[in-house]
């Protein structure tokens, strides 16, 4: 498994409906992802609105990202939540992710 880590910014007005909003991810949306590969995927936010995002895959970060992108319901997930991140207009969050580099891991 090769372990992701990305950066994203919700806007500061917006952080308490995200959180609402992701307490009940839609249901295909959680098998989309667990259909393309993506384990053990975990949000973390800080206060200021920074996103980190970990998920586990077999694949590769381009593979799983692709993977998502094959899917309808991604689609509309990411047109539903787009307005939640500081992001060009319309500009979904998926498609701004980069990962970072692992420097250190302890299992």
């Amino acid at each position: 498994m090769k372990r992701i880590g990305f950066l994203l910014k919700v806007k500061q007005d917006k952080i308490e409906a995200y959180k609402k909003h992701h307490k009940a991810v839609w249901p295909e949306m959680l098998e989309a992802l667990r259909r393309t590969g993506w384990h053990n995927y975990s949000l973390f936010l800080r206060d200021d609105g920074t996103l980190f995002g970990y998920f586990e895959t077999p694949h590769s970060f381009e593979a799983a990202l692709e993977g998502m992108a094959g899917e309808e319901i991604n689609a509309k997930w990411q047109d539903f939540m787009a307005p939640y991140f500081e992001s060009p207009a319309g500009t979904h969050a998926d498609t701004m992710m980069v990962a970072l580099e692992e420097v250190f891991h302890l299992d």
